[in-house]
């Protein structure tokens, strides 16, 4: 008997054993703005084998993930992966936000608590309610973790690097310079000294020229381009929006890959006691010059030399840390980012909503109900703002007023549905797929007292001189998700997994805590073996 208990347990401590995976020494999280998973497959005939295909060929591969509210943008996406919560946790709803007081849009990061180091911005990771897998570590480790974040834009940088991370970085829209904030303490030598030297951008730009990588003809993944002819971009500071520009290109990817080079040659990533982490942000969306086209040889070449970037960077994490010693997360950002432009001849469906005669309208019927006041603040991101000062001193329940308005703003031609903010804080009401969407991808500081979905096809119109007029669309955005390295053996998975269960899949992995508004248990199919 005694025998057979021994063996047994023997047995149980092996399977146990091989159902852990160890803890790495470095985490690698890269991150592609804007990243189709479609686009992945049409032009994997242009790919090498140690890039993206090295990744799916060479990881545990999900092959979608899902973002459970709509109205995705750069910062929500990027607060969701690394809280493992939604917007009505964490509270970032959208890239900007709209100051009614001072009428002007501003960065949802910004902080005029904080300089800016290489930059006139002032940014923190302030309004990210929730702690970031990066934070996490950074506890677990008493600070002796290093966690860096380096992305083209502010937004990314700072919500994937978290609140405790040794330093976020992100390209300056105006001196091209790697920019961050005095929210972090100091920054580290080599950093300062690439900024100073003439291996930075600005001291390079007028060298910066993109052309296609390839022959014209090898970017046949469409059959609806136009423009076969081969593309020719400089970048000029006497263009304002030279950097900008830039930052929309293939070539960011490689000024990226450049400053994380610097990192791994000089930052000891991976010798450390307790594991270090790098957030790592590429972009895949369309060039900022060519929104409104579509099928282009400019995003196919986009897609060919950010998967050289991948290849440059796995070769360079395996040099300096070892893969087998790093565990690498690659995924994208659920969001794609276009403007439509359709020939005059073409009958679509659809309309124009126009926001301002909207509000108009709303106020009108109102003080019809309820005298002659400014009952409406404004409107900004599909979103009515009421003038809760006007309904405090009239006595009116917010609710009754809330309900009033909505229902007359649902007659509006185009609009598909309406959410009160007060339905969405007490859960009263029909709680429908479209509500729920609508709850998770907000947060009640700063919502709005109307949320409005607008059908399909239907085109906002600010009415303001100068801004393009946009469509909406409701598709879902093909992302993939890869878990690579640190022991792990490929696997292809083919169901739908939830954007929120990322981050506490990396802290499972890590043997730290979840972030702290983290509802989800880790993915099983990382937990229970290979």
């Amino acid at each position: 008997m005694k025998t057979i208990l021994t063996s047994l347990i023997a047995v149980l401590t092996i399977a146990n054993t091989s159902a852990q995976h160890h803890v790495p020494k470095l985490v690698v999280c890269i991150t592609v703005d804007q990243l189709r998973g479609d686009y992945m497959e049409y032009f994997s005939h242009t790919f090498g084998e140690r890039g993206i295909k090295r990744l799916m060929n060479e990881g545990v591969t999900y092959h979608n993930i899902r973002f459970e509210f709509s109205d995705i943008s750069q910062a929500s996406a990027f607060a969701t992966l690394f809280t493992g919560s939604n917007p009505c946790a964490h509270g970032i709803s959208g890239d900007t936000k709209y100051d009614f007081g001072d009428n002007r849009e501003r960065s949802v990061l910004n902080d005029p608590g904080f300089l800016g180091n290489y930059t006139r911005d002032n940014y923190s990771p302030r309004q990210l309610l929730a702690s970031t897998i990066g934070d996490e570590l950074k506890i677990a480790s008493m600070g002796r973790s290093d966690v860096y974040a380096i992305a083209p834009d502010a937004e990314s940088a700072l919500l994937s690097g978290g609140h405790a991370a040794n330093g976020a970085f992100w390209i300056d829209n105006i001196n091209g310079k790697w920019a961050t904030t005095t929210y972090y303490k100091g920054i580290p030598w080599y950093v300062d000294r690439y900024n100073n030297s003439r291996e930075s951008l600005s001291a390079r730009l007028d060298k910066q020229i993109w052309t296609p990588s390839l022959a014209a003809g090898k970017y046949v993944a469409f059959p609806y381009t136009t423009d076969n002819h081969a593309f020719r971009y400089t970048f000029s500071e006497k263009n304002i929006d030279c950097y900008p520009n830039l930052k929309t290109s293939a070539l960011v990817n490689a000024e990226v890959n450049r400053l994380a080079l610097q990192f791994l040659e000089y930052g000891a990533f991976g010798t450390r006691q307790c594991p270090d982490m790098l957030s790592v942000t590429y972009y895949a969306g369309n060039y900022r010059r060519l929104m409104d086209k579509e099928y282009t040889l400019e995003v196919q070449d986009t897609y060919y030399q950010l998967d050289k970037n991948i290849e440059h960077l796995l070769d360079a994490i395996d040099r300096k840390a070892g893969l087998a010693h790093t565990l690498i997360v690659f995924t994208g950002s659920g969001y794609y980012k276009s403007t439509e432009n359709y020939p005059e001849t073409l009958q679509m469906s659809g309309g124009n909503f126009y926001p301002k005669r909207c509000v108009a309208l709303l106020n009108m019927y109102l003080m019809q109900l309820y005298g002659q006041k400014n009952w409406v603040t404004g409107y900004y991101n599909r979103q009515i703002y009421l003038n809760r000062k006007a309904v405090d001193e009239a006595q009116i329940t917010l609710e009754e007023i809330q309900n009033r308005a909505a229902a007359f703003v649902a007659e509006f031609a185009g609009v598909q549905n309406v959410v009160t903010d007060c339905t969405l804080r007490s859960g009263n009401g029909n709680w429908n797929e479209s509500a729920i969407r609508l709850y998770n991808g907000t947060h009640h500081q700063g919502r709005g007292d109307l949320i409005i979905e607008l059908q399909p096809g239907w085109k906002i119109n600010t009415e303001i001189p100068g801004e393009k007029v946009s469509t909406v669309r409701n598709n879902a955005v093909i992302t993939p998700l890869v878990f690579m390295g640190n022991g792990l053996k490929p696997k292809h998975i083919y169901r739908e997994v939830k954007a929120t269960e990322i981050a506490p899949t990396v802290t499972h992995i890590l043997r730290i805590r979840p972030p702290n508004a983290t509802l989800n248990t880790p993915l099983f199919e990382l937990t229970t073996g290979n």
